[in-house]
């Protein structure tokens, strides 16, 4: 490695990476400007160690920032290096992963250096969709360099010593570090979305580590599939007392219950992540009402409805598994949308969003209605209507416009006003209602929910369709692409 490999930049790769798998590119490359006295200065690597490595065997591109050379800054020749990368990784058909310490754009070299960042830009976008990108933020990722692990397909960030941000927390106007730090993993995962995973700095490798091992090489050779060791007929004992708690619903269904949630932080009333099913990766969205912490103990409750930030959330991760070709697995419990004001500014837009995500991907997508499924929200959560392959129905969910009661009040309000017991006659005409319009069998009868199954048997059927629908192929109109 180059004369920094003994610094915090070196070290993050020796543990990221398979033990003595790392081969550095580039390690004689120094700044090349001479301005403003620059050749006086020492630029080992020129502040970031480039190479290539494996983890469990699998090939990856890295790039780590060196904060002891000019505070990590990127140059000239900092910024080609990195671009060099993506070049190798691209005809590799590899994932990069950017491990950042950057101070921003090194003044003394301006243009050069300005230049050297859009090419990085323009390498980032080329890689979308082809590879995953990875960035994992240890010390200041700001201004240009934000917008770079913005690009990325998942973003890490150390919870201590990190900042994130496009404009600094103090040069917000009204705003300061003490009052809101907006470029802590605090802000830039629960608030803004940005950062997927927060932690220690060992912890923030290992879910690196994690997540290569589990994902696609690239959008055309997947070799994200291990050999399964859990029983594929596997009844899930309990599983319907999980359908507020959908990530314990995915837990349980999974192989060995490996579920890896990403911006989970974020808007928990939707869950986003991946499981692995017959050995095989499986991107999972999900509609929760319910949370519990490591004890068992409740921690919060959400209203089952659609909000902006969710769907935003969703959206973004349907794109990228269909992206990589990662089948979606659906599991749906909403009856609307969230009604505030400071939803309403967003709502029909980002549900637009997730509606086109699920209609758009052409990957296997199951869906599984595990309690209410009403309105259009229903429809926007990977129905029948917008494209699932196949969707099923635990017993006793309700599928349909809205809930029965509120429809038969809507239905009979001359005989409910006129009814001696008005009670009693609601309850009449909302189980009728229920059990022509809002049952799962009334559903099934009409062809929108190909199959009523047992939730203990959620796992095997599930399992079996995608099996089934291993070679789907389906064609989309010849366009560029779309505009939502």
């Amino acid at each position: 490695m180059s004369n920094s490999a003994q610094t915090s930049a070196g070290s993050r790769i020796s543990m990221l990476l398979d033990e003595n798998s790392f081969v550095e590119v580039g390690a004689y490359i120094t700044a090349r400007n001479t301005d403003f006295n620059m050749t006086s200065k020492e630029t080992p690597a020129d502040g970031v160690i480039t190479g290539y490595g494996t983890i469990d065997g699998n090939l990856v591109y890295v790039y780590s920032q060196d904060a002891s050379v000019m505070g990590g800054s990127m140059g000239e020749m900092h910024a080609k290096k990195i671009s060099n990368i993506y070049g190798l990784a691209m005809k590799m058909g590899a994932p990069v992963i950017g491990l950042v310490d950057c101070a921003g754009l090194r003044l003394q070299e301006a243009t050069d250096a300005l230049h050297g960042f859009g090419q990085l830009y323009l390498n980032q976008t080329m890689a979308s969709g082809v590879i995953p990108q990875i960035s994992a933020v240890f010390g200041t990722c700001g201004g240009g360099m934000a917008v770079s692990a913005a690009i990325a397909d998942f973003t890490f960030m150390e919870t201590k010593k990190a900042k994130l941000f496009v404009n600094s927390p103090n040069a917000i106007d009204g705003n300061y570090a003490g009052k809101c730090d907006t470029a802590s993993a605090d802000f830039q995962a629960e608030k803004a979305g940005l950062v997927d995973f927060a932690g220690s700095e060992e912890e923030i490798l290992s879910q690196i580590r994690t997540l290569v091992s589990i994902l696609p090489a690239n959008n055309e050779d997947d070799m994200s599939y291990e050999e399964c060791s859990d029983d594929l007929n596997r009844a899930c004992q309990g599983l319907e007392n999980y359908a507020g708690d959908t990530a314990g619903a995915l837990s349980v269904i999974s192989d060995d219950n490996f579920f890896m949630e990403v911006k989970a932080a974020h808007e928990p009333s939707m869950v986003t992540g991946f499981i692995r099913l017959n050995g095989s990766t499986v991107g999972c969205v999900a509609n929760r009402t319910v949370s519990y912490d490591e004890n068992g103990e409740k921690k919060a409750e959400y209203e089952a409805v659609l909000t902006s930030r969710g769907c935003r959330k969703a959206a973004d991760f349907v794109s990228f598994c269909d992206a990589f070709n990662i089948p979606i697995l659906t599991l749906v419990n909403v009856k609307g949308y969230k009604a505030d004001k400071c939803s309403e500014k967003n709502m029909a837009k980002a549900a637009a969003k997730l509606t086109y995500a699920f209609a758009n991907a052409s990957v296997p997508k199951v869906t599984v209605i595990v309690g209410q499924a009403y309105g259009t929200a229903y429809l926007t959560m990977a129905s029948k209507a917008i494209g699932a392959d196949m969707v099923y129905a635990w017993p006793g969910t309700s599928i349909g416009m809205m809930d029965s009661k509120a429809a038969a009040k809507i239905m009979y309000a001359d005989e409910i006003a006129k009814a001696d017991n008005a009670v009693a006659l609601i309850d009449e005409k909302a189980a009728e209602y229920q059990k022509l319009q809002s049952s799962p069998e009334a559903a099934a009868r009409r062809g929108y929910v190909d199959d009523i199954i047992e939730a203990e048997d959620t796992r095997q059927r599930v399992i079996a369709a995608f099996e089934m629908l291993f070679t789907k192929r389906e064609d989309r109109p010849d366009k560029k692409h779309g505009t939502v």
